[in-house]
């Protein structure tokens, strides 16, 4: 048994083609296909159920899988070990992020790359659901997401802030000149937010209903860049995650109000998993993320922006 044909069966069962599979394994297809059928000789089980096209793995074949993830993680595992003892980390570090994280990615990656110049960082972004997945299946190393998510098994928690929420409303709107705004307010202006699949706005909306009140957006966008778009011009408020000020600061002819109300935002923290094999980038990142003053680093840029009136 290789560690290629591994690879191959994990390719095939992310991409559930087999064409797309050998496209990403940079090999032909019937070369994909043999690898896997000579897996299925060596271990004497059917791994994969065909037809005129792939329709999935067999119980065995999820087992095989299974086993796979794990030794392909130690064989990377070995490598990161390998190059951490020559001097210096190498390979891919594979983070997902949740999408409302990612404007404070960069608050771990940087100084991450700064001490490991010779690793890499790959960023996706992801959902909480792809996020659980990533890691159970050793598909990431490690993960930026909310720490309350009941779906995350076999993993370690390292809390890096929490979400305060602010209201992002034009300067010569109703509540600019206010202090802070309670959430009830805030639901009677001319809002853009982020839809309802996106989990920081369900979060949102539950702030919005401990408050007594119920926001009814006039637009509804899938990413924060596209909240953010919509923004200049003086027409629309929206409620943001102070994170975001990392990345997209405050739109001209805008100010920043604290909302205050009886719900508090969620924790957003780096997760590794548990069990083994340990990744050693994972563990590397995590020894960044405790240097690094995430929340504090966010904190101090929300009251720059509370200070000076913008």
């Amino acid at each position: 048994m290789l560690l290629r044909q591994l690879e191959y069966l994990v390719a095939l069962a992310r991409e559930r083609h087999f064409a797309r599979a050998a496209a990403a394994c940079f090999v032909s297809q019937p070369s994909l296909s043999a690898a896997i059928r000579r897996l299925e000789h060596e271990l004497d089980v059917p791994i994969v159920r065909r037809g005129r096209r792939y329709e999935g793995l067999t119980p065995e074949g999820e087992v095989v899988l299974a086993w796979a993830h794990r030794i392909l993680a130690e064989r990377d595992a070995l490598r990161q070990e390998l190059s951490a003892m020559r001097g210096g980390l190498s390979g891919t570090l594979r983070l997902g992020v949740v999408p409302t994280a990612l404007p404070a990615a960069s608050l771990l990656t940087t100084p991450f790359c700064d001490r490991h110049p010779e690793a890499r960082v790959s960023l996706e972004s992801l959902s909480s659901a792809e996020i659980t997945h990533g890691l159970a299946e050793f598909e990431l190393d490690a993960a930026m997401t909310y720490l309350d998510d009941d779906s995350l098994r076999h993993v370690r928690r390292f809390p890096l802030y929490e979400e305060r929420y602010v209201l992002l409303t034009p300067l010569d709107g109703p509540l600019a000149a206010q202090p802070t705004a309670r959430w009830a307010q805030a639901a009677a202006l001319p809002l853009c937010l982020l839809n309802s699949r996106m989990r920081n706005r369900r979060i949102i909306d539950e702030c919005f209903a401990a408050d007594g009140a119920t926001a009814a957006p006039a637009i509804e966008s899938d990413s924060v860049a596209g909240l953010y778009a919509h923004l200049p011009g003086g027409r629309w408020s929206s409620v943001i995650s102070h994170a975001w000020l990392h990345m997209f600061g405050v739109p001209e002819g805008m100010r920043v109000v604290p909302l205050k109300g009886p719900a508090h935002g969620p924790r957003v923290g780096l997760v590794v998993v548990r069990d083994e094999p340990q990744s050693v980038l994972a563990e590397a990142l995590l020894k960044v993320a405790r240097e690094a003053g995430v929340r504090d680093a966010l904190d101090e840029l929300l009251n720059s922006y509370l200070g000076d009136g913008s």
